[in-house]
């Protein structure tokens, strides 16, 4: 495996040395390249001992070698990896300005490009950044987002670069699919005949016009699985609770808000799906009235009276026919004893358990550690993405479908 690994100017340069630790712990070869800005936080020194190869710093550096440099390293690499990857950093690749090595090298190569962006909050959120972010997504860049935490700038809010394990197993996952690939999503378009219908993030209940019952889920898992759907050719629709991510391109997407929006919006579209997937964590509870006016404080303790939701893992499994209906279950003990109580209550195919309690996994991270429980078997993943978890659900998926005799892609 050989990597070229970007390192661009900000104050989270210094963990790209981890980076490339990682990854050569992994067994790849690693090629830094550096804008020059990424010198002045990181010495070039550094990697080198490390790598041990030259680094790359400059575009017109003098060489004995004939061979035009940035081509050479575009054809031969399996990988471009740019972390950190700064504001400037995503505006050239976005806008196709080639005017150092790093920016040169991504628009000559065509090996996969993952990026993982950091920078303070107000440079991630701006739109131009935002929109850059999304004409790269359009174009099959692959993003690890930044986190939230403390940046450099003393502030607290997103843009704090990935942590350096999380960056080194997105590569290996995006250098094991290359590897493995047999169309350009690794699994040759196997969904191409699919409908895939996925629900992801929370609810809302409304108790007043300013409050409201919520949860912590982020959507990325729903989110994830939608991209996954795209990539292996599935007709997907994204029916999706009130999140901050951007849908992936392509996807028809039904925006709701309360557990009953998200009830219509599936019953709505379920009829032509071939394979549902109940990711969302919706609201088992809402309030029995809506107050028409803000609730104010007494003092005084006060009791709120809650009716059962619709039930949409149950209502999409009573019309199951012959279309593959998978769950999720968040639970923080016994966690495959309650999925397989899920599962027989439920009806499903498989239920998507997982300990939300548990450390990189569950809600509002990039990670997930899942277990796939069906009635025939129990099967526990490893730690990863939750793009890699979305694409074992998808083969799991098909894996029911293969199962049952005569084999249909269309539900009865």
């Amino acid at each position: 495996m050989r990597i070229a690994l970007g390192v661009t100017g900000c104050i989270a340069a210094y963990k790209a040395v981890e980076v490339m630790r990682g990854l050569q712990k992994r067994g790849a070869t690693v090629q830094v390249v550096m804008s020059s800005h990424a010198t002045q936080f990181v010495g070039e020194l550094t990697f080198r001992s490390i790598s041990g190869l030259p680094v790359i710093t400059d575009m017109w550096a003098p060489t004995d070698d004939p061979e035009i440099k940035h081509i050479q390293i575009a054809q031969s690499i399996d990988l471009l990896l740019v972390a950190p990857a700064t504001a400037n950093c995503l505006a050239k690749f976005a806008n196709g300005i080639a005017d150092d090595f790093l920016s040169t090298l991504y628009i000559s190569t065509t090996a996969p490009v993952l990026v993982a962006p950091a920078m303070n909050s107000e440079m991630w959120l701006h739109p131009a950044t935002q929109e850059n972010v999304r004409r790269l997504r359009e174009r099959g860049v692959q993003f690890i987002d930044p986190g939230e935490g403390y940046l450099a700038c003393r502030t607290v809010g997103p843009g704090r670069l990935a942590e350096p394990d999380e960056i080194v197993l997105r590569a290996s996952e995006v250098l094991e699919r290359r590897q493995t690939r047999v169309g350009a999503s690794g699994h040759s378009f196997d969904l191409i005949e699919e409908h895939v219908l996925i629900t992801a993030g929370p609810t809302y209940e409304a108790l007043d016009p300013v409050r409201g019952l919520t949860n912590r889920s982020s959507g990325r898992m729903g989110y994830a699985l939608a991209e996954a759907s795209l990539a292996r050719g599935a007709r997907t629709t994204l029916v999706s609770g009130p999140v901050s991510l951007d849908p992936p391109s392509g996807a028809r997407v039904a925006q709701v808000q309360s557990a009953a929006e998200m009830y219509d919006a599936v019953m709505n579209n379920l009829q032509d799906a071939t394979i549902a997937i109940m990711a969302a964590a919706v609201a088992d509870y809402r309030p029995a009235k809506i107050a028409g006016q803000k609730m104010k404080k007494s003092g005084e303790r006060l009791a709120i009276e809650l009716e059962p939701t619709a039930d949409i893992l149950s209502a999409v499994a009573g019309k199951k026919g012959s279309r593959v209906v998978i769950g999720f279950a968040a639970e923080t003990e016994d966690v495959v004893d309650n999925a397989l109580k899920k599962l027989n209550d439920k009806g499903a195919d498989i239920i998507v358990a997982n300990d939300v309690a548990a450390a990189n996994s569950g809600f509002d991270v990039s990670t997930n550690q899942v277990t796939l429980v069906s009635t025939d078997r129990v099967d526990e993943l490893p730690l990863l993405s939750k793009r890699a978890v979305a694409d074992r659900i998808l083969d799991a998926a098909l894996e029911v479908r293969a199962s049952r005799a005569p084999a249909t892609t269309s539900p009865r």
